[in-house]
């Protein structure tokens, strides 16, 4: 039963037209404006109104087709996707204008960054609208070919060999998945004869029970290791800590709070309709031990990290392990706790990043050890990043000590040995995240260069800059303290459709 049962469903006017057709047109028009602060400003508007398409979601929602859906899970998710794909246009715009004097961006090389980064909004809004699972296969792949471009915008020696491995590791894995997409289909053609139908997921989730269990279970394998590759797990992840130091930050912010939801969005699709086949292998246990590797992993790798973006790569993976062990153990509880997990992470993760851009503006560098005193040098930015690092660390009041909190009560409810060794990878990382950060925000400060200087100069850029950074700080404490009881029913209702 869907939580929005009064929502009007609209045959005249559909938010898809917003929410796909606005970001693939301005796609095209950011590639030709030439003023690069009017380009700046227009990627700013065209998310902004991609933003209202989505919102508009929770009134007006559109018929179902065989290549287009909205329910109550991917509404959410796209809401999401929207609104940090605003705040990160936001923060780009005061970002990239001072990051292209510093590193003598060209003219082309603005326009070409303003126009990928519209794309990669339509790319991973189409994957997450999509009803074919051909579509959002092609959507994630898409979204992977535009991220590649995009992080060798700086054509360093290192910007390039971190796109390669982008390119090289996750194409491997998107293949992978193509080959799960194709025996899901397989398993769903003699009960749903050939044609678009035996495609649609919105379709095959009322006759799942009766596909062929044999090749279900052998696609679900090959979809956890394909998506998995785009999640970030572990043994999975070596292009993401790249992928993540080297491209602009705008970038990385969006990497992290976006993209891998969309892939993992892809998989929990693909696991519904497994667990609706009573003969096929239950998936619980597989993304359980995948989560709990990546927990491990990262959390020990986050001791060993001297770059500041790497840093928090790592973060991403433990988290995103978190979060698959969640859906592993799964139930109403876990599912909830893992929805709210995946919002709470996309806000607090693109906050950091938003954050660690500043940082690496007002210092000149990514290196934690030449980072120090910024509580002293740069108050307003060094109090927002602890509590930022706070907040990902797992510190109540905010909204992942709650997210975490679930994950490990529902954990204990299904099986309490499964919960100590989640419990000991999050304070592993905490560990490690707290000991980083005292001796950037609180260690003698240093002595900032005059490059640094001059191009974190500027008042009203530096206020757009942390205004997206706070935004998500005070949405992710709301949530912490008081969760609406309309967002509480919400999110019950798509943890009973995961299942």
């Amino acid at each position: 039963m869907e939580f929005f049962e009064g929502v009007l469903v609209s045959e005249i006017y559909n938010p898809l037209f917003l929410i796909l057709g606005i970001p693939l047109a301005g796609t095209i028009i950011l590639a030709c404006i030439s003023n690069r602060h009017y380009a700046a400003w227009f990627n700013v508007i065209i998310s902004l109104i991609t933003l209202n398409g989505a919102v508009s979601l929770l009134v007006i929602r559109p018929l179902e087709t065989m290549l287009f859906f909205i329910d109550d899970f991917n509404i959410y998710l796209v809401i999401l996707t929207a609104f940090v794909g605003f705040t990160t246009a936001l923060f780009s715009a005061a970002y990239i204008g001072r990051e292209s004097k510093a590193r003598r961006l060209s003219l082309n090389q603005l326009r070409f960054y303003h126009s990928m980064y519209q794309a990669f909004l339509f790319t991973m809004l189409l994957a997450l609208t999509a009803n074919n699972i051909g579509v959002i296969w092609v959507a994630i792949e898409a979204a992977t070919l535009t991220t590649v471009l995009i992080v060798s915008l700086y054509r360093t020696r290192e910007a390039i060999e971190a796109a390669w491995k982008y390119f090289i590791l996750c194409s491997v894995g998107i293949g992978l998945a193509l080959f799960g997409t194709i025996l899901i289909y397989l398993s769903a053609q003699p009960i749903m004869c050939d044609g678009v139908a035996a495609l649609a997921w919105t379709q095959m989730i009322k006759r799942a029970e009766i596909f062929q269990p044999e090749l279900m279970n052998l696609a679900f394998v090959f979809l956890l290791v394909g998506y998995g590759t785009k999640i970030g797990l572990v043994p999975l992840h070596a292009w993401l800590p790249d992928a993540h130091a080297e491209g602009p930050t705008p970038i990385s912010a969006i990497l992290s709070g976006l993209l891998l939801n969309v892939a993992l969005y892809a998989l929990l699709r693909f696991k519904m309709l497994i667990n609706s086949n009573t003969y096929a292998l239950q998936p619980g246990y597989l993304m359980i031990g995948i989560g709990c590797s990546s927990i491990f992993v990262a959390a020990f790798m986050l001791y060993r990290r001297g770059d500041i973006k790497r840093l928090f790569a790592y973060s991403s993976i433990e988290h995103m392990g978190i979060i698959i062990f969640a859906f592993g153990i799964g139930g109403t509880l876990a599912n909830f706790a893992g929805l709210l997990h995946m919002a709470m992470h996309s806000l607090v993760k693109s906050a950091i990043f938003f954050a660690v851009g500043l940082i690496t503006q007002a210092t000149g560098t990514k290196r934690i050890n030449d980072i120090r005193g910024l509580t002293v040098t740069h108050p307003i930015l060094g109090w927002a990043f602890v509590i930022a690092v706070l907040a990902i660390a797992g510190m109540p009041p905010m909204g992942i000590f709650m997210s975490e909190f679930l994950i490990i009560s529902s954990t204990f409810t299904r099986n309490a040995w499964l919960a100590i060794p989640v419990i000991l990878g999050i304070l592993t990382a905490f560990g490690a995240l707290i000991m980083r950060l005292q001796g950037m925000v609180f260690g003698n400060p240093g002595h900032l260069s005059p490059k640094s200087e001059r191009t974190y100069q500027g008042r009203f850029l530096r206020s757009i800059g942390l205004a997206p950074l706070i935004m998500h700080l005070v949405l992710v404490l709301i949530v912490g303290v008081y969760l609406p009881k309309s967002l509480v029913i919400w999110f019950q209702s798509v943890a009973k459709l995961l299942g």
